[in-house]
């Protein structure tokens, strides 16, 4: 028999409704200011501003007095393992290193990962608060779930930061992501270069889109579709076939592209939102015996198997967003309102649009907003490498594609035409 908690929890979530409306994202310049001195609620304090933090996270030292002046714990709800690798490769490690450089016990924070249950979530953020959270750094499922932890976590004064999701109709007090529409900008400007470059001729273009319960799927879609329009394709004028629903299951990725190509045999590019979806995809192709640079794929998240496609030649291009600047950003936010300390200006960039609030103050959030970019093979040296998101070793392997009839050069031959050591 089910509990009360239980049962509250199931009515609630099957009440709130996820209203699928187009965030605005409003960016202010971005702040290339360095570490500045301040005084605020906590005595004389050292301001974390944009611009500021790097790969040895040398940045979050600043905070030290920040967290000294603090209490209470941060608590990290990140989603699930399936819809990306980014959550278990990079989120989870990178938020505990910037924690720990910022002077954080491992007793002063915890990091969770819901494996794609809305009840562990919400289970999640209840255990917590109970464990005496003050703030939590909110990935939610979806805004149903989002919404009912933050009205939770209201109702006991704990402050909630949405990471890399907007929840809709949400009670946050900020948001940390990446300029989403921009992402789908990019996603699609970058199909266009592909065609080009790879000379496909009479373009085809499936376009794919991510689960429709993440507002970031909506916001990727958007940039993409305008993309895409404004290069002459559309569905409108038979050069591109669409998803029906859209979603972030690989597996389902794969059955929705065979059923199209199935009707659609002529598909010869395909808009995928991000790595993990285009991989089995690809794999697919590939045993049908797909050439290289014939067919392009998108993708965003900079997985280690999307970078071996890209090199290989099996997708053109993915969306590189450093993961190891929005961990900072969101932990040194999260730091800031331990403390009771109003956030500067300088970290806090730009505004985010939810038009869906139901209080009018709740309409406007205030916004980290990160700038995304385009990688290519012929990038990659200069980004994932130099970055240290994905290293040579891993990359370089003596391992090929597997293509039915075809033999490929092996990783560590396509690493070596495009000078990654």
């Amino acid at each position: 028999m089910r509990t009360k908690r239980s049962l509250y929890i199931a009515v609630v979530l099957a009440v709130v409704v996820v209203i699928a409306l187009t965030v605005t994202l409003t960016n202010s310049k971005s702040k290339n200011a360095t570490a500045t001195t301040t005084t605020a609620a906590a005595g004389t304090t050292t301001v974390v501003q944009g611009g500021t933090f790097n790969t040895d996270f040398s940045t979050m030292k600043n905070l030290t007095s920040v967290v000294a002046s603090g209490k209470g714990l941060i608590a990290v709800l990140l989603p699930d393992t399936v819809s990306s690798a980014r959550y278990t490769q990079f989120d989870a490690p990178y938020l505990k290193r910037a924690f720990l450089a910022a002077g954080l016990s491992t007793s002063q924070f915890l990091i969770q990962n819901a494996q794609g249950s809305i009840t562990t979530q919400y289970t999640q953020a209840q255990s917590a608060i109970s464990q005496g959270a003050k703030v939590i750094l909110l990935d939610a499922l979806d805004s149903a779930t989002g919404a009912v932890i933050e009205s939770y976590a209201a109702s006991h004064g704990v402050k909630v930061i949405d990471y890399d999701r907007l929840t809709l109709g949400g009670s946050r007090s900020y948001y940390v992501s990446f300029d989403n529409v921009k992402v789908g900008g990019l996603i699609g400007t970058g199909i266009l270069s592909c065609l080009r470059a790879w000379k496909v001729k009479t373009p085809k273009i499936y376009v794919m889109r991510g689960a429709p319960t993440d507002n970031n799927a909506t916001l990727f879609a958007q940039g993409y579709n305008a993309a895409l329009a404004a290069g002459g394709y559309s569905a409108a004028k038979g050069n591109v076939v669409t998803e029906n629903t859209g979603t972030w299951t690989p597996s389902v990725a794969l059955t929705d592209f065979q059923g199209a190509y199935s009707s659609h045999p002529t598909i010869n590019a395909v808009v995928t939102p991000n790595d993990e979806n285009a991989a089995p995809i690809i794999a697919y192709l590939q045993s049908q015996g797909l050439k290289p640079q014939t067919v392009p794929f998108t993708g965003q998240d900079a997985t280690l198997t999307g970078f071996q496609n890209i090199i290989s030649g099996y997708q053109c291009g993915t969306v590189y967003k450093p993961i190891w600047i929005e961990a900072q950003a969101a932990a040194s936010l999260a730091i800031y309102l331990r403390a009771g300390v109003s956030p500067p200006s300088g970290l806090v960039n730009g505004t985010t649009r939810d038009a869906t609030a139901t209080v009018a103050s709740r309409r406007n959030v205030p916004s980290v907003l990160l700038t995304p970019t385009w990688v290519t093979a012929a990038a990659v040296q200069a980004t994932v490498i130099k970055d240290g998101v994905i290293t040579a070793a891993a990359l370089c392997t003596s391992t090929s594609p597997k293509v039915a009839g075809i033999t490929e050069p092996t990783y560590k031959a396509d690493c070596a035409t495009y000078a990654i050591k």
